[in-house]
């Protein structure tokens, strides 16, 4: 059980490094590709992987069943990625940065009402308070301008409800069908995939391989559908199998974490000190919503003298 628990966090706390990373591709791919083009490219090569990988398919038990499997891909893959890329539309990508740290509590709240033994705590009130103040740090580094925007800011704070109800299903899901994690990852894309089609239409978006064989555009494409879709989903999978929707969907907290990170080292931005508090902050709330502390200040205390002396 320790060992399942060890495995757990660490399989859930890589997604996390990997899924930090994507924003900067989905930034580059997006010079030469629509989202929706993004989006279908990602997935659709990404379940052909999938059946390389698993490629028994199981008979269809009960329309309930699918209809589970119909709900995650709706929820998971189609309506997360597209209401995201349509909130990066009306508001800054900073508040929907901001705003997608909130899927944690969501997730908590959620759980506490469809999840056996997940129940809402005080320790994940209080990790969610100093990780989002941390992640604030980070995403805004010292530019403390807060521009609201009524439609896009529902939109991001929607995505993550959507995402929190996803994992409340991948959960339910994993307890009552015991299938491979390929396999269900599979599925889960195929539907997906499958509600993108008429969205395409409807968006008409126009597929051209000319765009997809640039070799800078091919490149970030395989990226995100061979390790951020195909292997992910599945990491994403086990972590909450394993340790739970409540606690793995605590790890989505050092995601801004991992993006600024990855900013630093690819687009050579500077590190500030703001940025470092923040990092301070998001694993110290990280930390208490996974373990709780009786007064969770104190923790802050050192760093709030340092504050008040200059020093920082």
């Amino acid at each position: 059980m320790k060992n399942k628990l060890i495995i757990g966090n660490l399989i859930t706390l890589f997604t996390m490094i990997i899924w930090g990373t994507t924003y900067i591709s989905t930034k580059i791919l997006l010079q030469n590709l629509q989202p929706m083009e993004i989006l279908f490219y990602r997935f659709i090569i990404a379940y052909f992987i999938l059946i390389l990988m698993y490629p028994k398919f199981k008979k269809i038990s009960s329309f309930k069943e699918e209809l589970v499997f119909m709900s995650a891909g709706a929820t998971g893959v189609t309506l997360y990625y597209l209401i995201e890329n349509v909130a990066l539309k009306y508001t800054l990508a900073s508040n929907v940065g901001l705003f997608s740290a909130m899927a944690p509590i969501l997730t908590a709240i959620l759980s506490n009402f469809f999840i056996e033994h997940e129940d809402f705590e005080k320790k994940l009130l209080y990790g969610f308070v100093i990780s989002i103040a941390g992640v604030f740090l980070v995403i805004f580094n010292g530019n403390f301008i807060l521009k609201l925007n009524p439609l896009g800011d529902f939109l991001a704070i929607l995505a993550s409800f959507i995402w929190a109800v996803y994992s409340i299903i991948l959960k339910k899901l994993n307890n009552k069908y015991k299938y491979n994690y390929i396999y269900i990852t599979r599925k889960i894309f195929f539907y997906g995939v499958m509600f993108m089609i008429p969205l395409m239409f409807a968006l008409k978006v126009n597929l051209t391989l000319e765009k997809l064989i640039i070799p800078n555009v091919l490149l970030n494409i395989l990226f995100l559908s061979l390790i951020a879709s195909a292997l992910c989903f599945i990491t994403w999978n086990i972590g909450v199998s394993y340790i739970g929707a409540v606690k793995a969907s605590n790890y989505i907290y050092v995601v801004p974490l991992i993006t600024t990170v990855t900013s630093i080292i690819v687009l050579k931005e500077p590190i500030t000190n703001i940025v470092l508090i923040g990092a301070i902050l998001i694993l110290s709330g990280l930390y208490i919503s996974q373990n709780g502390i009786k007064n969770p200040l104190k923790y802050l205390n050192p760093i709030i003298k340092k504050i008040k002396r200059g020093t920082i």
